[in-house]
């Protein structure tokens, strides 16, 4: 057989696949670093939106539970962040859905305080109508900053309603539905904490829990509010 044959052919050619291979993974080594550390700092500037750094001292992002509370939290799984403060609970941060937003489901980011207070809430995901319900979004408007400072009985329970409803938040010209929804989520969102979050700080970290209870139905809204039409005389 020539040198030139076959079998030299393929030698060469599974040894250019070896070397490929060995590119790739020095490749993958390198950059493998530097992207869990970009991704980390893209998660703790996340989380920093909602949670001050001057508030905990531990590792939020590695102090996790894993969750199933879709009653309570709109969704099926969701993993809390836990803050602590000198080795004190400090503020559990709870990934929230509304599912009930106009558009579809509204994803949120709700830290709530050891004392039970928001600190910041923030929508993360939408398809809210553009110039409407898109106010939520704290890069159009400084609506969702209203709840920071907010608890349970802060304001009453009757109160946590937007304004048609005869609440004390804000709706918006033309858009109602998609901020009662967003108010009913962090409100469902703190009754979460108030009902499981000692078992949620006592759990081992990394651990799973699972809760089957539900919140309270909110109460409807008002006959006159529910069949009001929007500014531009479609019922939203």
């Amino acid at each position: 057989m020539s040198a030139g044959g076959p079998l030299p052919a393929a030698l060469r050619l599974g040894a250019a696949a070896l070397l490929a291979a060995a590119l790739l993974a020095g490749v993958h080594a390198l950059t493998r670093g530097p992207i869990a550390a970009a991704e980390r700092r893209a998660a703790l500037d996340a989380l920093g939106i909602v949670l001050p750094a001057r508030t905990y001292d531990n590792d939020p992002l590695a102090d996790t539970v894993d969750v199933q509370a879709p009653a309570w939290l709109g969704r099926g799984h969701a993993r809390l962040q836990r803050a602590r403060l000198r080795g004190g609970p400090a503020a559990l941060v709870l990934p929230v859905t509304a599912p009930d937003g106009y558009g579809g489901p509204i994803d949120l980011l709700v830290a709530v305080d050891a004392g039970g207070r928001i600190l910041g809430v923030r929508v993360t995901a939408h398809r809210e109508t553009p110039g409407l319900g898109d106010d939520i979004d704290a890069r159009r408007s400084d609506w969702i900053t209203r709840f920071t400072g907010r608890a349970l009985g802060d304001p009453p329970e009757d109160r946590w309603a937007v304004r048609r409803d005869g609440g004390d938040f804000d709706q918006f010209a033309g858009a109602t539905v998609t901020p009662r929804a967003v108010v009913e989520a962090v409100q469902r969102a703190l009754g979460f904490v108030r009902a499981h979050g000692e078992a949620v700080w006592s759990a081992p970290a990394g651990s799973r829990q699972r809760f089957d209870d539900a919140p309270p139905a909110p109460a409807a809204p008002p006959a006159e509010a529910a069949d009001a039409p929007t500014d531009e005389g479609v019922r939203r």
